[in-house]
């Protein structure tokens, strides 16, 4: 038998203790997805865009922990597209999570695809998006997956809500694509939106946009479902004279945290409770992206709002103003860090052992650079139209491959596909958030130069892995929401500036960490995070922001086989298409 690492007698797997858990009967629930374009008019314009079932955001998935969950998709759409169920950690059904030329082809146009994969273990909130182009601003949409016998640590709430965080893009989403994949960034989406609506704030004609409405009652309490499914920013959101108490994210309880406002980054799903507790009125909640502030490449103000509406107040809110909170400059990043930083988990003997044993370490920044557009390494650079700007993971550019890696890896035809030699430490140490790097200039010249390449990086079966995320200051300065398909991972700390692995481990957090599937990395800081490679399979590891993906902010994981048929990648099910000629799914 293949001896296991020192981490395998510590890790409490999750999955293991739901199975144990008591609970009810186990259900199978089946939904029926039809991709197809539309038009809508807002601002004075008609739009082409792309949405499921006609529903915008898309329909919500409501399952209870334990169950399996099976999607029928319908592909109406001109072009391929794969659906991702982003969160799941897809035990044994590593075949259905979506990802795009990472395990499965695009889905033809006209044809049909299922999706078939059990939720165990994970309670609270999740959310599916398309994963190919830049679908997902438009085909996404809530995930809910309840607890046993509707058991919560916390009372029990009137009822939740799905907040999808949005953007409105006027341009259409495929050409938005083909523009980035040519090194254009200049576009930009014209609103934010809250669950599909720009809000009042937007016209057209002196019409005001319609807004998103919150019934309430007073004396009740709201379970806000919040997810940020924009392909450019973060949120910041507020309800003007209520607070929230945070009390899960992504899919897991975390300590109840008391706030004004919350923070969730693309890729992101936080639960918040919300009390109505303020006289009967009329009041806004309000959506707000932040940015870095100048040199850093600047986007205009992004922000929608809704409205908060109790039950029996006045539609005209007795003649006075509807409030609208206070937030904070869309250039401060700090609450976000002070945000993300002050959530731990609900910690719980069977869902909270943190490895203490570490395997292997990664040291991963998370940078821009920029390669010739003449397929040279010798071009004017600085930003100059000689050269196309890319993000990159250790000064590697990832190349998206046109093969499906996980079809490949299975059947053993891997070769001139991709190298396993992804680094575990930048190249060339320097100054990593040095914010004299933004703007171009010497000290960022000679870091600017880098190169395209499809490299992965191979894990034992059962294996302890720490990544160190390292934000840096490289011709921008973002916060970077790194996400991994298939695992989550223990947030032990975060912290601004450069990671010191002298000092910064004593703060690790091994009591209570947050257990999540996106972390946010700070603006000019660091994040670590731990895991244990319990989930055989390829697993693709990016960027949240849909430009930076397509820049190459991206690798995939290969996890190998552990000693046993159940610890080992299954079969492709029968239902699984595998990928043509023509880089789509076969009939």
């Amino acid at each position: 038998m293949e001896k296991l690492s020192v981490a395998a007698t510590i890790f409490c797997a999750v999955v293991l203790a739901a199975l144990a858990a008591a609970g009810g009967e186990a259900a199978v629930v089946e939904h029926t997805f039809v991709v197809h374009e539309m038009n809508q008019t807002h601002m004075c314009n008609t739009t082409k865009i792309y949405v499921v079932n006609g529903q915008l955001p898309g329909p919500t998935i409501d399952v209870t922990d334990g169950d399996t969950v099976v999607v029928h998709v319908v592909n109406r759409l001109p072009h391929g597209l794969t659906i991702h169920w982003h969160g799941v950690r897809q035990i044994r059904s590593r075949w259905s999570d979506g990802a795009g030329f990472v395990t499965e082809c695009p889905i033809s146009p006209g044809g049909e695809h299922m999706y078939r994969f059990n939720v165990t273990g994970q309670v609270g909130t999740l959310w599916w998006h398309a994963h190919v182009n830049c679908l997902r601003a438009k085909v996404a949409g809530a995930f809910i997956i309840r607890p046993k016998g509707g058991r919560y640590p916390f009372p029990t709430p009137a009822k939740d809500v799905p907040i999808i965080i949005g953007e409105w893009w006027e341009l259409d989403l495929v050409e938005l694509d083909k523009r980035m994949h040519d090194g254009n960034f200049a576009d930009n989406p014209l609103s934010a939106t809250i669950n599909g609506k720009l809000s009042d704030l937007k016209n057209c004609s002196g019409k005001p946009e319609e807004s998103f409405v919150l019934d309430v009652v007073r004396g009740e309490t709201y379970l806000l479902r919040i997810v940020n499914t924009a392909l450019f920013s973060e949120y910041y959101s507020k309800v003007a004279g209520h607070t929230f108490t945070v009390v899960g994210a992504d899919g897991y309880y975390l300590t109840p945290y008391k706030t004004d406002m919350v923070t969730v980054a693309p890729g992101e799903a936080i639960d918040v409770l919300m009390a109505a507790d303020a006289p009967p009125a009329h009041c806004h909640m309000v959506a707000l992206a932040n940015q870095p502030p100048e040199p850093d490449p600047q986007i205009p103000r992004f922000d929608s709002r809704g409205l908060v509406r109790y039950a029996g107040s006045s539609h005209n809110n007795n003649g006075l103003s509807v409030p609208t909170p206070l937030m904070p400059s869309q250039h401060n990043t700090m609450p976000s860090y002070y945000f993300h930083n002050n959530l731990t988990g609900l910690a719980h003997p069977d869902r909270h052992c943190v490895p203490m044993h570490v395997d292997e370490r990664l040291y991963f920044t998370l940078s821009l650079g920029s390669i010739c557009r003449n397929g040279t390494k010798t071009c004017q650079r600085r930003r100059s139209r000689e050269t196309i700007v890319v993000a990159t993971m250790n000064n590697v550019s990832f190349r998206h491959p046109t093969h499906v890696l996980l079809e490949r890896y299975y059947d053993g035809r891997t070769s001139g596909l991709y190298t396993e030699d992804l680094p575990d430490n930048p190249p060339h140490p320097y100054n990593y958030t040095d914010r004299a790097l933004i703007p171009p200039g010497p000290l960022e010249e000679a870091l600017e130069p880098t190169f395209k390449a499809t490299k992965l990086r191979r894990f034992r079966y059962n294996t302890s892995v720490e990544i160190i995320f390292q934000s840096t200051a490289l011709l921008q300065s973002d916060s970077n929401p790194m996400h991994l398909h298939g695992y989550d991972f223990f947030v032990l700390a975060m912290g601004i500036g450069n990671y010191d692995s002298k000092t910064d481990p004593k703060k690790f957090n091994y009591h209570n960490p947050q257990l999540r599937n996106t972390v946010q990395v700070p603006r000019t800081g660091w994040a670590a995070v731990r895991f244990v490679t319990d989930n055989p399979g390829m697993w693709y590891l990016h960027y949240h922001f849909e430009f930076h993906i397509i820049m190459g902010m991206a690798t995939a994981f290969i996890v190998e086989n552990g000693p046993t048929p159940e610890t080992s990648l299954p079969p492709p099910p029968l239902e699984f298409k595998r990928c043509g000629s023509n880089g789509l799914t076969q009939p």
